[in-house]
């Protein structure tokens, strides 16, 4: 039974070949190949039935686009949709410089969301304390379950980031959390606020060893799992009375959302948050109501004055 299951995991040997030149050669992540692997056979098991017989690397434009609608249609996002995009233009590419297909039939093109950015759903600073405040420091569980909170809140990370992170990355002489592995495959330093930095060191004493994941489960002492980060604030939410919304990401986006009310330069935010550039960052700016004018406001303060200082 494992042997098929293995079997119907794998995709065109091709394909399956330019999946171990990503890891092997290009050194992309697990998560990164599994992600691309899944995107390549959703594709595939599509074209099966819209073009068959026929190699994703030599259907034309109108094929792909024929897809997208078929999907859009059946309610995946644009940014999904961008994401299926830029792992099949790189298959494409590959396939190109491989001799395989005469050109990138995707090369250049992109998706464009003619849709407002959905504001994300973030904490008031009001909120953010409840939180906090609802997750005692008795026990060894609750202090384990409480620094999450803060280091989720505190620093911004992703789910997997924080899952990822390990004792040693916590980088006691610079005051800084190192997340070696974001999103893309993304190195970054996060200083930790003072008084989250307070309870890390805390935890780390009691926790004791100079290794190994930071947080692990209490039952068995593996590394936590993302689920388990998602019990963790949803139980924490539910003691506050935040509602059964708030997740991980809600306070990876009230980190954000809070450091811009306080006007710190989105391109430092951007960089906090391992985004790629600031323009990923801007979608925060839907959540602050008259921060654009206000920034206009004072820049035209500044010419009454007699223009910036020099």
């Amino acid at each position: 039974m494992k042997k098929n299951k293995k079997n119907s995991n794998r995709l065109d040997p091709w394909i399956e070949g330019y999946l171990s030149y990503l890891a092997e050669v290009s050194r992309k992540s697990r998560t990164t190949v599994r992600d691309i692997r899944c995107t390549l056979k959703r594709v595939s098991g599509a074209m099966a039935s819209l073009r068959p017989g026929v190699s994703l690397w030599k259907l034309d434009l109108l094929d792909y686009l024929r897809w997208f609608e078929v999907e859009r249609e059946a309610g995946m996002s644009v940014h999904t949709l961008a994401k299926y995009a830029s792992h099949i233009r790189g298959l494409l590419n590959y396939a190109w410089r491989s001799g395989r297909a005469d050109r990138n039939v995707l090369d250049g093109f992109s998706l464009q969301d003619a849709k407002r950015p959905v504001e994300p759903r973030s904490l008031t600073l009001e909120e953010a304390r409840r939180l906090v405040e609802a997750c005692p420091k008795r026990t060894a569980p609750q202090r384990r379950d409480r620094v999450i909170i803060l280091l989720l809140y505190g620093c911004g990370l992703r789910t997997d980031e924080l899952c990822r992170l390990t004792v040693g990355d916590v980088i006691q002489e610079r005051q800084e959390v190192f997340v070696r592995r974001g999103k893309g495959d993304r190195q970054r330093y996060i200083p930790i606020p003072d008084g989250v930095y307070t309870e890390v060191l805390a935890y780390l004493l009691a926790r004791g060893g100079k290794r190994g994941p930071l947080f692990r489960t209490h039952a068995k002492g593996r590394r936590i799992a993302s689920r388990h980060v998602c019990d963790v604030v949803r139980h924490a939410a539910s003691r506050a009375k935040l509602g059964d919304d708030v997740t991980p990401k809600t306070l990876r986006h009230s980190f954000a959302t809070h450091l811009m009310d306080r006007g710190v330069d989105l391109a430092v935010i951007a960089s906090l948050m391992g985004h790629r550039s600031p323009q990923e960052t801007g979608v925060y700016l839907h959540v602050l109501p008259g921060k654009p004018r206000e920034a206009v406001d004072r820049l035209g303060k500044n010419h009454r004055k007699g223009g910036p200082a020099r």
